[in-house]
């Protein structure tokens, strides 16, 4: 285990080993209960039943017992400030830190009322799970670093992806990696989006981080070895066989590697459980309150708040531990003082704050083109998957490759819609989230995010409804993977056939919803 942990910089970027971050000072112990009535977060009835089947059965993950979970000791949350560009930063700023105490913000015994827990938990969404890791302060506070990694900065001069989090009073640390991190939106006009789908490199840094480690090892060859041998925590799938994530990486260089990663743009990811052949869109969280399936392919059920404080606390290292089939990520089980998990009161909160976050003002006026547009919507019944006021049905689509079984044996049967539509199957065959459909995404705030598709493989609207992705010749504008120089964005046929003028306006009115 002490092997494991001294990778954790590594493999927080696939979003696996971040559990371990919390082996700090400090941290406080016991778990108490506050005044609303807070569900159970590992409660091993509803685990059960919370994943949708994989298209291998056998695959499906099984995770750990709660009497385990509940043994783990519990994260803090600190008080954290902003991270700021060089030439923004307030006139004693860093000095200013260093004098800070010390300071846990999160108390349960503090909160009265539901706005109450909705702050704290955007305390927790902006939690840092990790510090010092891929990033380090001597290069948020480099002018030269954000030309070379194109970091969107706020309007205000901020950095909306990191906090400054002071653990020990005069020791100041970048923490990263909180919910915020891949979850907040730097627009155009320098206005930030909490809770949208986000646009940090991640990938970009990581290939970054990649090749300088490649640079400073003392025997290259070893590394290269150490490197794929820990793909299997983020990628690995033995299941699909040649199609394993982590069998086809074992025969890239390092360079190819990070080649892959750098080709992955901000609001797409390799994330844990995908891998770099086959990432995935970030979602949007502003909605996700209505939405029943969670994931792009659907792979987790939201059926109460408890759902997603689960789905949470798997996303934020849990997962990492579930088994499939004969497969585990990593060892099981590792030992409870080795990991920081958040309380259920946390979780609540934090799903609380998620829950009540709304699209901000959304520029584009329902004018003439708008309207014509949602004529267009209705005549060519747009509504029969994407159905007002949700504009999604919350229904699954199969893609071609798969066959769920028929009738009512799938768990999900009442949600299916048997209807292939041609998307490209690699994100939901190929991976270890892989149930074999894609759930039928929501169109609200398409003006705000992209890029679009399960993989984000288109930048724009324009580029979604360009007849042209259909060709084996199209230059996809998002995500085209490692080595591609054109390929086809397959699937989603409708509205490719329309008249310029309708087109257009189609896309008038979907930016308004």
């Amino acid at each position: 285990m002490r092997k494991r942990l001294s990778y954790a910089r590594w493999a927080c970027i696939a979003g696996c080993l971040i559990a371990f971050a919390g082996l700090v000072h400090g941290e406080p112990a016991g778990e108490t209960r506050g005044k609303l009535e807070v569900p159970r977060t590992w409660d091993d009835a509803a685990l059960a039943t919370l994943d949708v089947p994989l298209a291998n059965p056998a695959a499906t993950p099984v995770h750990l017992p709660a009497d385990y979970y509940y043994k783990i000791p519990l994260r803090a949350v600190w008080k954290s400030y902003p991270v700021y560009r060089p030439g923004s930063e307030p006139a004693g700023y860093m000095e200013r830190l260093r004098q800070a105490e010390p300071e846990v913000v999160f108390d349960p015994a503090k909160l009265a009322s539901e706005a109450d827990w909705i702050a704290a938990g955007e305390l927790v969404f902006d939690g840092p799970l990790v510090y010092d890791a891929l990033v380090k302060v001597e290069e948020v506070r480099d002018p030269a670093w954000y030309a070379r990694t194109g970091m969107p900065v706020a309007g205000d001069g901020t950095v909306p992806f990191f906090r400054y989090v002071v653990r020990q009073k005069g020791t100041i640390e970048l923490g990263q990696f909180s919910c915020g991190t891949c979850h907040t939106r730097v627009m155009p006009d320098g206005s930030v989006i909490k809770g949208a789908q986000g646009n940090f490199p991640v990938d970009r840094l990581d290939a970054r981080d990649r090749r300088a480690s490649l640079a400073r090892a003392a025997n290259p060859a070893e590394y290269a070895k150490g490197v794929h041998e820990r793909s299997a925590g983020p990628y690995g799938a033995p299941w699909l066989g040649a199609e394993d994530p982590q069998h086809r990486e074992e025969s890239m260089s390092i360079e190819a590697i990070a080649a892959a990663g750098e080709a992955i743009p901000p609001g797409v990811q390799a994330r844990f459980g995908t891998s770099i052949f086959d990432p995935v869109q970030v979602p949007d969280l502003i909605g996700v309150k209505d939405r029943i399936y969670l994931d792009r392919t659907g792979h987790v059920k939201h059926r109460s708040a408890g759902d997603l404080m689960r789905y949470a606390a798997l996303n934020q290292g849990m997962a990492f531990f579930d088994r499939f089939g004969t497969f585990t990520p990593s060892e099981l089980p590792p030992k409870v003082e080795y990991l920081r998990r958040y309380s259920d009161e946390m979780l609540y909160a934090l799903t609380l704050y998620l829950y009540s976050l709304k699209p901000p003002p959304n520029p584009n006026p329902f004018d003439q083109a708008a309207a014509r547009g949602k004529a267009v919507f209705d005549r060519e019944r747009c509504e029969f998957c994407h159905q007002p006021p949700l504009y999604t049905r919350n229904k699954l689509l199969p893609v071609a490759e798969y066959r769920p079984p028929a009738g009512s044996v799938h768990p999900q049967s009442r949600d299916i819609i048997p209807f292939p539509i041609g998307t490209d199957p690699g994100l939901t065959l190929h991976t270890r989230r892989g149930t074999g459909f894609y759930k039928v995404p929501s169109l609200k705030g398409v003006w705000y995010r992209g890029p679009f598709e399960h993989s984000g493989s288109v930048a724009t609207l324009e580029d979604w409804f360009d007849p042209r992705r259909l060709r084996d010749d199209y230059v996809p504008t998002g995500f085209r993977g490692y080595g591609v120089k054109t390929r086809a964005v397959k699937g989603h046929p409708f509205g490719l056939d329309l008249s310029p003028a309708d087109r257009k306006a189609l896309i008038a009115f979907l930016k308004t919803l």
